[in-house]
């Protein structure tokens, strides 16, 4: 009997001109992936403005062929006033990667994964129907929907920090990134992580 098919994403051919770095700052070369359930889902080809103009809205998982970048401006759009300003989002993204680049030394890019990759839950909870009860079970979680749940908490992290302070948001993006970059405790996407973890040890 033949095995089902599984979908998976597939990189974009890459182009036959050299492109810049990202916003014109950000090298594409030497970023890596240490986690290789994650590696085919976070897109990083050479782009030069994570804009694709909804080229993939509407399809099949094709939130899953979006740059990262991209996906992050997507998500900075949950906000009040950023609701439907792509291009504020998105130049709020760079200004937040320069900060990261003057204060961590480091590639915001590379940092941006690493977050992803400490911010992503391995395992979350359902809730199974028997009869006329519902029952958590502990799950474990798709690598397209950690991706996707990493960046919204991270884009979230940073919104919701925002509100509380005068610093501008694009600050508070750059403090979220560093954080969850190492992992750190008081990075809001990184809590989160860790509290969807325990409820589903508790619920296994």
């Amino acid at each position: 009997m033949a095995e089902p098919s599984v979908l998976r994403p597939v990189a974009p051919p890459p182009p036959s001109f050299n492109l810049p770095p990202l916003f014109g700052q950000f090298p594409f070369e030497g970023v890596e992936v240490h986690d290789p359930g994650l590696a085919p889902y976070l897109f990083l080809h050479p782009i030069y403005s994570p804009h694709t103009e909804g080229k993939l809205a509407g399809r099949p998982f094709g939130k899953a062929q979006m740059h990262l970048v991209e996906r992050l401006a997507n998500q900075m759009m949950r906000g009040g006033k950023f609701t439907g300003k792509k291009a504020k989002a998105v130049n709020t993204v760079r200004l937040a990667f320069e900060q990261l680049a003057k204060q961590q030394k480091e590639n915001p890019l590379q940092l941006l994964v690493n977050a992803v990759e400490n911010a992503a839950p391995r395992e979350e909870v359902t809730r199974l129907q028997f009869g006329g009860i519902s029952v958590p079970r502990a799950v474990d979680s798709a690598p397209s929907r950690r991706v996707g749940v990493a960046i919204r908490n991270i884009a979230m992290g940073a919104i919701q920090s925002s509100r509380k302070s005068t610093t501008p948001i694009a600050g508070c993006l750059a403090k979220e990134i560093a954080l969850a970059a190492k992992g750190d405790q008081s990075s809001y996407a990184v809590g989160r992580k860790e509290e969807a973890e325990r409820v589903a040890q508790s619920a296994r």
